[in-house]
């Protein structure tokens, strides 16, 4: 009986084996699936990429800086207008 096992459980392990395999690649399908669809939607809604957005931020930081520079310069030329 013991003999009868052996064959079976290892039948039992490559059918459980097969079929983790075909669920990895059911997975990844759907993954594929998800991302394309959620893609489409995100490019029908004129939504921008993450880069975008990064230079963006930088040009924006950029400019904070010059402003803050000029209003200073313009206090600083409007204090010697008003001292003459």
């Amino acid at each position: 009986m013991s003999q009868n096992r052996g064959p079976l459980l290892d039948e039992f392990a490559r059918v459980m084996n097969e079929a983790a395999g075909v669920a990895q690649g059911v997975r990844r399908e759907i993954e594929t699936i998800v991302k394309t669809q959620i893609e489409r939607m995100l490019s029908g809604m004129n939504v921008v990429t993450r880069e975008e957005f990064e230079a963006a931020r930088e040009m924006a930081a950029l400019a904070r800086e010059e402003n803050e520079k000029l209003a200073k310069r313009i206090a600083e030329l409007e204090g010697k207008i008003a001292g003459r």
